[in-house]
């Protein structure tokens, strides 16, 4: 039997054979992991119940959890949830890159979402997917129930890049359509306009959601080691470009550095929570991130 911090790693979740069964195991082993880490404050094992209250209706009380802990919880309904969350993934072309990680940037990206919506679920959160490029592609709205949860599993399981990257008209469109205070998770290689990129995020946050973007990247994007000649392609254009990459790789990464700086900083102007990922990262930073803002806002 593998140990469960084995399936936080990309490498492991990716020869799995289903989203439902990758998502179940990252959650199980990011919880084993919470129980041995320093990480305080964080309860998930009655995140479905809440604690009896005077007034709440005795049927209610799940006798079975009172066994095990001598305390007295209710169960939960949906109507009853404090958060409603939408994962908005990126399916532009430029997602489909693959160089220097276990896998490309969209598949890294829906192994995370599908993670963080197996445990908001569990945590009786509503979440909702939305999947986009120049516009948006497939809205689910939120729910916080587990066979809700199966349509947004098998959403991530087939999804494909296409398409080039329109991150303004898209997530102004989503931000347009949300109305009610959530939590919003974007998944992106954020390969746009950066004013465009920003306006949008503005726009979730001028309507009072608050935001965490996470920034997907593969590790060859950051740190660009390849060999000494390399045609390159643009993914969404076609267009190459051959060269020797040892020449411009000190310029290329100071490039990177300010291309992740300038994000970093904008979106703590904007409190927007900003995730530097990579295709290689092991999927808790992405799951932990999620438990501390939940744990901020509250709920």
């Amino acid at each position: 039997m593998a140990d469960q911090d084995t399936f936080l790693l990309p490498e492991v979740i990716s020869r799995l054979s289903s989203m439902e069964l990758r998502a179940r195991l990252v959650v199980e082993g990011f919880i084993a992991g919470l129980h041995k880490s320093p990480y305080h404050g964080f309860s998930v094992e009655f995140a479905e119940h809440r604690q009896y209250m005077p007034g709440d209706e005795i049927r209610r009380i799940d006798w079975k959890v009172l066994g095990r802990t001598d305390r007295f919880y209710i169960k939960q309904y949906e109507e009853e949830t404090n958060l409603k969350a939408y994962l908005l993934v990126d399916t532009s072309l430029s997602m489909a890159y693959r160089g220097g990680g276990p896998v490309t940037k969209l598949a890294y990206a829906a192994y995370t979402a599908a993670a963080l919506a197996y445990l908001m679920v569990r945590q009786q959160d509503a979440v909702g997917l939305v999947t986009y490029d120049e516009t948006v592609r497939k809205y689910i709205p939120p729910h916080a129930t587990k066979v809700y949860l199966k349509n947004i599993l098998a959403e991530l399981e087939h999804l494909e890049a296409g398409g080039k990257t329109g991150m303004r008209r898209a997530l102004n469109t989503v931000a347009d359509r949300i109305r009610r205070r959530g939590l919003v998770l974007v998944f992106s290689d954020l390969f746009d306009e950066p004013a465009n990129v920003l306006q949008a995020l503005k726009h979730f946050r001028y309507n009072q959601h608050e935001v965490v973007v996470f920034h997907v990247l593969d590790p060859r994007e950051r740190d660009f080691r390849f060999g000494r000649d390399a045609i390159f392609r643009d993914m969404e254009s076609g267009e190459e470009l051959m060269t020797q990459p040892y020449q411009i790789q000190r310029a290329y990464r100071e490039a990177m550095n300010d291309f992740i700086s300038f994000y970093r900083n904008q979106c703590r102007e904007q409190r927007i929570d900003y995730v530097t990922l990579d295709t290689a990262t092991p999927f808790d930073t992405a799951l932990l991130e999620y438990l501390h803002k939940r744990r901020r806002i509250g709920g």
